[in-house]
């Protein structure tokens, strides 16, 4: 018999739960580690942040549906993951030992690091529902006393995608508030051109992005460096390619949402062997750490190295395919040496995305998701939007009912034409 522990219940760890509890035997234990019951839907958050969807409709009390598939939960959330030990110390100074662990935390957020950001300073974020709460009410006080608009993501993010759509959202909210026009809008973002996206571009995102903005209005700071946020006051250093300061700008707004950088949580930041400097869980090709062979990791927590070199540092995102793509993997290889073999499978690492901008969109497919690519597509249409609602509602009855299949291939097949997109592969060489 033997013990499977997933940490985290975001969109990776439920999902992996799932999935790994289909490959356990009677006899297996599985249980989620996390702090509290509720899972939040995390792309529906630019909507909560305007009013368009309420904290209800986009979460979701794990309790009873883990219950249903013989999953325990701790929702105590975890202290420290002792890998040497194979147990976890949780919050309430109780332990938690597993045979096999897939740490699946997604990232700590790093306001801290540029003075003067995030929810519990000056600006904005829809990083969790809570912070999409508070960003609700502060667009209420925007519609009350229009001004000038920040949006975009600070020196270090990789997450990008939620910034442009938070952008474009607002945009769209405030259209339909009949004061655009009142609404400078600024976006701001370290990647060295609009698209760029942390993947170098996907297809023709450059020039589709910076046609959406200029077709909203909406001025933009390529290379820029946040130094510091005051009330009402955003200070940034345009970088040269060379690194050097091109401009300084001090940006008024009444409005600010700023993504931050991500880093590892503090639970497992500093194990050594376990997690570079950043806090990011490094693994191999089968999602398995080299250090602590029987503890594997998935999603936003991984360590990725950066697609290039660029003035300001771009973070590579992990992408929704991408995520459930490493999810199958390490629910295969996990199986796999429960019953005396060696891992084989390897996640593909492919992106299907659909970017929303409240009523239209631009989707996108990168097959890998690192260039050079075998598929590099991209296109813009209102069917995005369409598609963006119907992701969320299906991804949240999947949460619900406790399923495992992947929604973003059968998107990719069905929706976007794609002949072939395997989740993942079996190494031959293995």
């Amino acid at each position: 018999m033997a013990h499977i522990v997933v940490l985290g219940a975001g969109l990776g760890g439920t999902i992996m739960a799932y999935e790994m509890r289909a490959k356990l035997g009677r006899d297996d234990r599985l249980t989620v580690v996390n702090l509290g019951s509720i899972y939040s839907f995390v792309p529906s958050n630019p909507w909560v942040a305007v009013g368009w969807r309420q904290r209800e409709d986009v979460t979701i009390d794990l309790t009873r549906t883990l219950a249903r598939r013989d999953i325990a939960l701790r929702p105590e959330g975890a202290k420290k993951v002792l890998p040497a030990e194979s147990r976890i110390e949780l919050n309430d100074g109780s332990y938690v030992d597993y045979d096999y662990l897939v740490i699946a935390t997604g990232p700590d957020l790093a306001f801290d690091e540029v003075p003067g950001l995030g929810p519990t300073a000056y600006t904005q974020s829809v990083c969790h529902v809570d912070h999409a709460m508070a960003a609700k009410s502060r667009f209420d006080e925007l519609v009350a006393k229009p001004g000038p608009v920040v949006v975009g993501a600070v020196q270090g993010a990789s997450c990008y995608g939620p910034a442009y759509e938070f952008a474009f959202i607002l945009d769209t909210a405030l259209r339909k508030a009949k004061i655009r026009d009142q609404v400078p809008m600024t976006f701001v973002t370290p990647e060295p051109y609009i698209g760029h996206l942390g993947l170098d571009g996907v297809g023709d995102t450059k020039s589709l992005m910076e046609s959406a903005m200029r077709d909203r209005h909406i001025k933009w700071i390529v290379n820029a460096r946040v130094t510091s946020v005051e009330r009402d006051m955003m200070h940034v250093e345009e970088v040269n390619d060379d690194g050097s300061v091109k401009a300084r700008h001090d940006l008024p707004f009444a409005y600010s949402m700023m993504l931050p950088a991500f880093r590892g949580v503090e639970a497992v930041m500093g194990v050594e062997g376990l997690v570079n400097p950043r806090g990011f869980v490094t693994i191999d090709k089968h999602q398995r750490n080299t250090a602590f062979p029987n503890v594997f990791s998935i999603g936003v927590c991984v360590a990725i190295p950066p697609v290039g070199k660029t003035p300001v540092p771009v973070g590579v995102p992990k992408t929704g395919f991408m995520i459930e793509s490493m999810v199958t993997a390490t629910a295969e290889n996990i199986a796999a040496l429960l019953q005396g073999e060696e891992p084989r499978a390897v996640a593909t690492w492919n992106a299907v995305c659909l970017a929303d901008f409240g009523d239209d969109g631009i989707a996108f497919v990168a097959q890998p998701q690192i260039p050079p690519r075998n598929v590099n597509w991209s296109s813009q249409g209102k069917w995005v939007h369409a598609a963006k609602i119907g992701f969320e509602k299906y991804f949240l009855h999947k949460v619900k009912q406790g399923k495992s299949e992947t929604f973003y291939e059968g998107l990719a097949l069905d929706v976007l034409g794609i002949k072939k997109l395997k989740a993942i592969h079996m190494d031959p060489a293995d």
